[in-house]
């Protein structure tokens, strides 16, 4: 299964973001897509995943009120739309997918895409 991520770059405080996730000839109809991150120094942590097949979404507290998590079937894509950025946003980004349930738990997540890299200055 391969992930493709994309939409990484440098924003300054206060901008936004849109990162993509490709999930080109798997079917995600049974699944939860997300995205974790991973400062340097830090675990890796959720910050947003959405079921599938009905487009329940689940978001960790920090980015609440400022990430939208959308999926496109169509295009078998999900994103993640990121605004008012604040450095403590900066991290690798990582496109997951987990099983049936969202959880935000990285050691639940089955297959994982490479990172793009988000970068937010002050």
């Amino acid at each position: 299964v391969q992930l493709q991520a994309s939409g990484g770059g440098l924003v300054q405080a206060g901008g936004s973001l849109r990162l993509s996730c490709e999930v080109p000839g798997f079917s995600l109809d049974y699944y939860c897509i997300g995205w974790f991150r991973q400062a340097p120094g830090k675990e890796r942590e959720g910050v947003a995943c959405i079921t599938y097949n009905d487009g329940r979404t689940t978001y960790a507290d920090s980015v609440k009120g400022r990430f939208t998590i959308s999926r496109d079937n169509a295009k078998n894509t999900v994103y993640l739309q990121m605004s008012a950025l604040k450095p403590e946003d900066t991290a690798l980004y990582y496109c997951a997918i987990e099983s049936l349930s969202c959880t935000l738990i990285a050691s639940l997540v089955e297959y994982w895409g490479q990172g793009t890299l988000v970068t937010v200055s002050s």
